[in-house]
């Protein structure tokens, strides 16, 4: 079921993607309250999203275990990026109310 690349280096760059998607992904439900607080006011249902995105980056991170799905895991951890760079760009428009967090 999985397979990793044959060069070790691949091997090892997609075994790390695929632990930092799962571990942020699991972090969306752990440490709810910072990924509420990177939520920008203009989008709706904060908690859902949170929850949603979690889900997507947990799934995608194990999509690329798998050979079959690691190009369909790709791209939709590529969409992913795209629809939580509005939390992203609040943080950078935002900074003091993140500096306990020392950004």
């Amino acid at each position: 079921m999985f397979q990793l690349p044959a060069s070790r280096i691949k091997a090892a760059a997609l075994l790390w993607a695929s632990l930092s998607y799962v571990v942020v992904g699991v972090m969306h439900f752990t440490h709810v309250d910072f990924f509420l607080r990177a939520m920008p006011d203009y989008l709706p249902a904060h908690l859902e999203l949170v929850w949603l995105s979690g889900v997507f980056e947990i799934l995608g991170g194990l999509g690329l275990l798998v050979k079959k799905t690691r190009r369909f895991s790709s791209f939709g951890i590529i969409a992913l990026l795209f629809a939580v760079y509005p939390a992203n760009i609040h943080m950078a428009m935002h900074p003091a109310e993140f500096a306990d967090l020392g950004m």
